[in-house]
């Protein structure tokens, strides 16, 4: 537990310092994004006063500083971090002008590569019903600066498609106080239990530092944005989310389907949300009010109940992950799937006729 407390408790008081001066920067000074609803109208957007955006900002120096003091920065740590830092400044932007979605996706290609382009990536993952499923061929060998390199195509697609995947999906579940930064704690202390796990195996080290730092930038973060909220998370808080928890499942030995299943409620919400739009003829790109959050507050429910929700379900979901196998996962992501598609069903064909 050496390699976690550290790191997490530095991040998480950086973080929470650093939160409170970006507060201080959004309403002194106009570099900071401030969301008006009086201003920006959206249907998903279910804020009644102002708030400033730009949680990302706090939450990268945390992580960063933290990391930067308990690890070697080595190729694999300059590109995580450099993707991190492509994430915040298009985050910043967006948080301030509301950039193009299809920008901001092309953003999110340029920061997986920062990743997948120093050698991060899945030389295989776990079939759930029988043996494994190789990544690692074809290769394409060429020399390049005296040396021989080899490029993985198969991983390094699925890396990029991975990471892309969760710096939006993980994004989706954001729209209440205090959502987000919940279960992204939870996630990422998941993470670093996998890590701690195999802790006799030093390349794990690491993995356990950053997924602290990760967990403790949004756990510190997180006073600031519970109810009633005081900052939000914007799109480089949210964006930021999915690229390190989309990477940290990856550095952690492939753990795919514990990743999924411990933001199965985000990722199955984002996954209806996305055939809910493309069956409408719909970019599956733009944001609507039909998220699970926003079915929850149609019910009556309060957004501290909403946020502990979240909390409490990538507690429960994370917990069961670290003791199931890699078959008992796969149907336990089916059911999550199943019965949110149930409760959207019910919600569409019941609670909106009576509504």
């Amino acid at each position: 537990m050496i390699y976690f407390w550290p790191p997490f408790l530095i991040a998480c008081f950086l973080s929470f310092v650093f939160t409170r001066m970006t507060i201080f920067l959004a309403w002194k000074t106009s570099l900071i994004g401030i969301d008006d609803p009086k201003k920006h109208h959206h249907p998903k957007v279910v804020h009644q006063y102002p708030v400033p955006r730009g949680g990302g900002l706090p939450i990268f120096l945390a992580v960063f500083l933290t990391s930067l003091f308990f690890l070697v920065p080595d190729k694999h740590w300059w590109g995580i971090f450099f993707g991190a830092l492509i994430t915040l400044v298009v985050g910043l932007f967006d948080d301030k002008f509301n950039l193009n979605p299809y920008l901001r996706l092309f953003s999110n290609c340029l920061a997986a590569l920062c990743v997948v382009g120093v050698g991060i990536g899945i030389a295989f993952v776990t079939n759930p019903f029988n043996g494994l499923v190789r990544l690692d061929q074809p290769q394409i060998i060429f020399d390049f600066l005296g040396q021989t390199r080899s490029i993985w195509v198969l991983s390094g697609l699925f890396g990029l498609l991975w990471i892309i995947w969760n710096m939006n999906i993980v994004g989706w579940s954001s729209g209440v106080d205090g959502q987000l930064p919940a279960f992204v704690f939870v996630a990422a202390l998941v993470m670093a239990i996998l890590g701690l796990r195999f802790s006799v195996d030093i390349t794990q080290w690491p993995v356990v530092v950053l997924s602290a730092a990760v967990s403790g930038a949004y756990f510190g973060f997180l006073p600031w944005n519970f109810y009633p909220q005081k900052i939000m998370p914007g799109y480089s808080g949210k964006s930021l989310a999915g690229f390190f928890l989309g990477v940290l499942a990856i550095l952690s030995g492939a753990k795919i389907a514990t990743a999924i299943l411990v933001l199965g409620v985000p990722t199955m919400d984002a996954l209806i949300a996305i055939l809910r739009r493309i069956s409408k003829g719909q970019s599956p790109v733009w944001g609507d009010r039909g998220h699970l959050h926003h079915k929850f507050l149609d019910l009556g429910f309060s957004k501290r109940t909403i946020a502990l929700f979240y909390f409490f379900s990538s507690l429960l979901l994370g917990l069961v992950a670290l003791s199931m196998t890699s078959q008992q996962k796969f149907y336990a992501i089916v059911m999550v799937f199943v019965t949110l598609l149930a409760f959207s069903v019910w919600f569409k064909l019941f609670f909106e006729k009576r509504k």
